[in-house]
């Protein structure tokens, strides 16, 4: 059984909605927990950490659950394989927003588990995006873009930190027809994303990325149990696997 822990918020939330459908394709067992609070930033994580406040909806394998619980409480009851966590996208790209909560959080986490821990690209919001936030970037994605992937990146080699590219992907899955012209869009209200390809795009990403994955070979298709009537398109399903495949770099498996 291969254990996946995010702590996160609603953008871990749409990369984790297919995650375990994903590798169960591929045949690896596993778990997927999302620890959920809407919008949560760093420094709100490591502040519940220092209350061991109960206040994470627990997602289970995509779905959402009753269940509320601390970090500490969760790490305390499975050994986990992965460790994923992220900054709130509105903050994304200040990198001066990301200290000292993420280093305190890893240390923390060093004392209550042995899993890897990566950090989670986000990605920039929708041209014309209505988020609140979006101001901080002059209201253009491709600022946004160039920030968070530069704050990223140096928090990853800081800590030498696996960084899971999500951002990158969804940035190159607007370029393609599929997705442009407003005819429809990776994101579903400007932010987060799609219900069908964006969530599936973000989950194939970790797949490849924590437990590395064949993504051309994978034989999942998306399904959302609210949207019967929108089926997957062979064909963006195909270029979606196709930029995932070239973007995330495959880590190895113990």
């Amino acid at each position: 059984m291969f254990r996946i822990l995010a702590i996160g918020n609603s953008f871990s939330e749409d990369s984790t909605y297919f995650l375990h459908d994903i590798l169960e394709s591929a045949g690896i067992d596993n778990h997927v927990l999302n620890l959920y609070i809407g919008g949560c930033p760093l420094e709100r994580h490591w502040h519940n950490i220092e209350k061991d406040a109960a206040e994470y909806q627990c997602q289970k394998n995509g779905r959402k659950t009753d269940r509320y619980v601390s970090i500490r409480e969760i790490l305390s009851e499975e050994k986990f394989d992965a460790v994923v966590t992220q900054q709130a996208s509105g903050d994304s790209g200040w990198e001066n927003t990301y200290e000292p909560f993420l280093g305190l959080m890893l240390d923390f986490l060093k004392t209550q588990t042995q899993a890897e821990v990566f950090l989670h690209e986000t990605w920039a919001y929708e041209t014309g995006s209505a988020h609140g936030h979006f101001m901080r970037y002059e209201r253009s994605q491709e600022i946004m873009f160039g920030r968070l992937k530069s704050a990223y990146e140096s928090e990853a080699a800081k800590y030498q930190l696996p960084l899971i590219r999500t951002g990158e992907v969804i940035q190159q899955l607007r370029a393609l027809p599929f997705f442009k012209d407003g005819a429809r869009l990776i994101t579903r209200d400007g932010f987060h994303l799609n219900f069908l390809y964006g969530r599936y795009a973000a989950a194939l990403a970790w797949a490849k990325k924590i437990c590395g994955i064949n993504v051309l070979a994978n034989s999942f298709v998306p399904e959302v149990d609210f949207m019967p009537f929108e089926k997957a398109d062979p064909e963006i399903i195909r270029a979606i696997r196709e930029k995932v495949d070239g973007t995330i770099k495959r880590e190895r498996r113990s």
